[in-house]
């Protein structure tokens, strides 16, 4: 893999481990200020599911990783597009169901990456 495409794979993971801080622990301070089309009494209740998915997004940030560190770069790539195909599948379906603006920070740079991954 390039450099350029090692430190994209580095900033999506970055941002994952972001979303999980934020959904894991400050989803009632931080989430209505994502999720501003939400309803302020909403996060309280939803902080467990929220957790749940920060959780999730800690496991992508992993793998996003453990990509770049794999020294056998055929399974360096194999990991990372199944990674990148995970975040950009969580992003299509996060601008579907919840917000347009979860395409443009998590799924186009996944599917970015992932075309760079493919292609160098």
């Amino acid at each position: 893999m390039s450099l350029i495409t090692i430190l994209l794979i580095l900033l999506i993971a970055a941002f994952h481990c972001y979303i999980l801080w934020f959904e894991m622990f400050a989803w009632e301070s931080r989430g209505p200020k994502i999720f501003r089309q939400f309803p302020r009494d909403l996060f309280a209740p939803t902080k467990a599911m929220a957790a749940n998915q920060g959780l999730y997004n800690g496991f992508l940030a992993a793998g996003l990783l453990w990509s770049v560190i794999i020294q056998d770069p055929s399974w360096s790539q194999n990991v990372a597009v199944f990674f990148l195909g995970c975040v950009a599948v969580a992003g299509i379906f996060g601008a579907v169901t919840a917000s347009k603006r979860i395409f443009y920070v998590q799924a186009l740079p996944a599917l970015v990456a992932l075309v760079l991954v493919l292609i160098t």
